[in-house]
């Protein structure tokens, strides 16, 4: 008799599992801590803008038997009035990994491939190995995402290039002029995905638009979240906008009613609350990043991290026995051993109570190790 391992496809029998991080309380508990400073997941200290929380806030928990919207209706109306597009030319889907996921059904069969970076956001190589699609990956150059390397990477089964601006963990980004030139060499013989989900951070005027560069490049989608600067992680909402035809083809394999209906009327509240927001929390990542720099430079330590509301360091230690001995400090930070960033750490840009803590921490265990 066949075990059940033996019914599933190769592809998915080799596949490493993701390990969540278990509940903060338990992790106090396990390490012995009263309070815990998240800076793992590149959450928004400050949370959601006022008239988000004001939605959370009177919210009727009784409309909690209630189907949200299948095609989460309004927060597309909103999108659309935000971004002078159409409301069909956006998608929401349970957070950007999910959108990912549809546009990798949409355009990928078995024996097809995508391009992305070989240190960038994971969750595009898994979905595609996942789904039995061939992942070609390319090297940074200087840490950077090289436009040279990715065009030497597609074949003629490749469907999807994915490029993280600014990338995720390494903060680099390509500018209007490299990404203009990147599109023209492509010639429109695979879709581009701009996962712009750090982008509000950004507020220089070299850093290109996606939604007006998809204007002019049919090939071209971009994703934005909810999660990031709009503090939201907890909802999770993601969307894309592109072509009219681009998106109805994917909304054939999107799972409808996936979007959560508190969830999608934050989001609409948040579009309608953010300059100061916006401007608040790019001062909070800015101080941050700054003391940061300052701690790494005195200690010794490379660090990396331009862009974002993120910042890597490698450290003499292995990450992972780091992250044990900060945890017992009450602080938690993400190992990037698994984004193929062995002995390095990303650390969340928050408050000063935050920053304190680690910087408090850091040098006392590296003294000690």
């Amino acid at each position: 008799m066949n075990s059940l391992l033996d019914r599933v496809p190769d592809y998915v029998r080799s596949f490493e599992r993701y390990v969540p991080s278990r509940p903060d309380p338990v992790l106090m508990r396990q390490f012995g801590v009263t309070k815990l400073f998240r800076l793992n997941n590149n959450e928004n200290a400050l949370g959601p803008p006022p008239l988000a929380l004001e939605a959370i806030a009177s919210f009727p928990p009784k409309q909690g038997a209630i189907y949200p919207s299948g095609d989460a209706y309004d927060l597309r109306q909103a999108l659309a009035a935000r971004f002078g597009k159409s409301p069909d030319q956006f998608l929401v889907g349970n957070g950007s990994c999910e959108v990912i996921s549809s546009v990798i059904r949409a355009f990928c069969a078995p024996g097809d491939a995508i391009v992305t970076a070989e240190k960038t956001f994971a969750v595009y190589e898994w979905v595609a190995k996942f789904s039995g699609i061939e992942v070609r990956l390319v090297p940074l150059v200087d840490q950077a995402f090289s436009p040279a390397a990715m065009l030497a990477a597609l074949t003629e089964r490749t469907k999807i290039v994915f490029v993280c601006n600014p990338n995720n963990p390494t903060g680099s980004w390509w500018n209007r002029a490299t990404l203009e030139r990147f599109l023209a060499a492509l010639d429109g013989r695979a879709v581009v995905v701009l996962d712009e989900a750090y982008r509000e951070f950004l507020d220089d005027p070299d850093f290109p638009d996606g939604m007006e560069v998809m204007q002019r490049h049919d090939n071209v989608l971009v994703f934005r979240t909810f999660s990031k600067m709009y503090g939201l992680a907890g909802f999770r909402i993601g969307y894309l906008c592109g072509s009219l035809e681009a998106v109805d083809i994917i909304r054939r394999t999107h799972i409808a009613y996936s979007a959560n209906i508190l969830g999608q009327i934050a989001a609409t509240a948040a579009l309608a609350d953010d300059v100061g927001h916006i401007a608040a929390t790019r001062r909070m990542v800015s101080e941050a990043r700054g003391f940061l720099r300052d701690l790494f430079d005195s200690l010794g330590l490379e660090h990396m991290g331009g862009a974002g509301n993120f910042i890597m360091v490698r450290t003499p230690l292995s990450d992972t026995l780091l992250y044990r001995r900060l945890m017992r400090e009450g602080v938690m930070v993400r190992t990037m051993t698994g984004f193929r960033y062995p002995n390095w750490i990303r650390v969340s840009l928050a408050q000063e109570p935050a920053m304190t803590a680690f910087a408090t921490a850091l040098p006392k265990i590296l003294e000690t190790s």
